[in-house]
């Protein structure tokens, strides 16, 4: 007999834990290789931990809704090998008697692990997350009492507490002697922020009344991860937006005249994403300060750029998923990336890894119709850019022989940036490039 740890899997560069959702697998059944043992999910996907081995489920380490991190023990599997492939608390395994022994030491091991902050005594919830969080950080009780939550019923999410954090930080290296005010906001409401002077201004929340013709309906996971993602991207960054026309009629002429053919050979179409992404990677390597991340007051210049692109799901959520050294590629070869992504994204088969990485962002509004718009940045990033829907307008065209009002294919680009970082020159150049090479597209490509 020996006892094998199910082991946590590495879920992608940028994600360090996930949740406990269901246990396909209780204690005492049977296992066979690939058997789904758990699933997990993660702040954008979920996703399904298989069996490396035949054996028996011994132990459940964690329980749904707990927070497991990336190379934690999740479960304990009984195998029928002779050897006891564990990491057990000790150096000498000869020492253990029998399973049982080696069980409980295994079970104490992940206890220790999931140690966290003590909140029995307060009046709300803590998830496990948060709980880890104000372990990590120093933070008491009493600190984390203080936090106003933005989740249901006033709980402190994770956003709550990192933005506390990063407030908290901002207090110290400016030496402010004063209590610092943390105040958030509820759904629908506007939150004002001045990272100079980390004090929040509270704005309360209109109560909501309804009547008996109304439907309430509950956010899903996701949607209220996106909430709660999307507060904190307006609560940590300055956000500016530049907007830029640009006349795409040559892309729109040359798409025509080869999607045809593109289809028939490929077996799949082309849309005009793959050509937008080409031209913001290379306004990218023009001006690389637009892929940045900022970690305190240190800019982190990135070394590839792996553009995201956001995607629209059956339900109505968004997700990103990612490019990766997309100015590596030919079109040809983001045209089948593009495709790749959005399949897999629509049939809710992204991984981990398809949406991590990401360093900059692109999301096409003119899918729904829409010219312009303000999008919000996807954190750590400190750009998006916004792609409008292409229309036909009558426009003035420089020809030899003179100015003339004609046709043309014309969408507009809207960029929004994190002002702390990206000034307006750069802001409103960068988009201006992309612009420029849309409308510099060579009708002779081929691909």
């Amino acid at each position: 007999m020996a006892l094998v740890e199910l082991l946590m899997p590495k879920m992608g560069e940028s994600v360090a834990e996930a949740t406990v959702v269901n246990w396909q697998k209780q204690e005492g059944d049977n296992i066979t290789v690939d058997d789904i043992v758990v699933e997990i999910a993660t702040d954008k996907v979920d996703s399904e931990i298989p069996s490396e081995i035949d054996g028996v489920l011994v132990k459940q380490l964690f329980k749904i809704d707990e927070v497991v991190k990336v190379g934690e023990a999740i479960a304990i599997i009984e195998t029928n090998s002779d050897e006891v492939d564990v990491k057990l608390p000790f150096e000498n395994k000869s020492t253990i008697d029998n399973v049982s022994n080696v069980t409980d030491l295994l079970i104490e091991k992940a206890e220790q692990t999931k140690q966290v902050l003590d909140t029995s005594l307060s009046e709300r919830f803590y998830s496990p997350l948060v709980r880890s969080i104000a372990k990590e950080e120093n933070i008491l009780f009493e600190e984390l009492e203080t936090i106003k939550g933005t989740g249901k019923e006033n709980r402190v999410t994770k956003d709550d507490i990192k933005f506390y954090i990063l407030l908290r930080n901002e207090k110290k290296n400016k030496g402010i002697e004063q209590e610092l005010e943390q105040k958030t906001v509820q759904k629908n409401s506007s939150i004002k922020a001045n990272l100079s002077e980390p004090v929040l201004q509270e704005i309360k929340q209109t109560s909501v009344s309804f009547s008996g013709d109304d439907e309430i309906i509950e956010m899903d996971r996701m949607r209220k991860k996106i909430a709660e993602h999307m507060i904190m991207s307006k609560q940590i960054s300055a956000h500016v937006t530049s907007f830029v026309e640009a006349d795409v009629t040559r892309i729109v002429k040359w798409r025509d005249n080869i999607k045809d053919e593109f289809l028939q050979r490929e077996g799949e179409k082309i849309t005009y994403t793959p050509i937008i992404l080409e031209a913001v990677a290379k306004a990218i390597k023009d001006f690389p300060m637009v892929n940045v991340s900022l970690d305190g007051d240190k800019i982190i210049k990135r070394g590839n750029i792996n553009i995201g692109m956001a995607t629209a799901l059956p339900s109505g959520n968004l997700i990103v998923p990612v490019i990766k050294n997309a100015d590596t590629q030919n079109l040809l070869g983001l045209t089948k990336q593009v495709n790749k992504m959005a399949v897999k994204a629509r049939s809710n088969n992204l991984s981990p890894d398809d949406i991590a990485g990401g360093t900059y962002t692109v999301t096409n509004i003119g899918t729904f119709g829409n010219i312009m718009g303000t999008p919000i940045i996807n954190q750590p990033q400190v750009a998006i850019l916004a792609i409008g829907a292409i229309r036909k307008i009558p426009a003035v065209v420089e020809t030899p022989e003179g100015d003339v009002i004609a046709i043309r294919h014309k969408m507009y680009l809207s960029h929004s940036y994190d002002h702390r970082i990206v000034d307006g020159a750069l802001g409103g150049m960068f988009v201006k490039r992309v612009a420029d090479y849309l409308e510099a597209f060579d009708m002779d490509k081929k691909i």
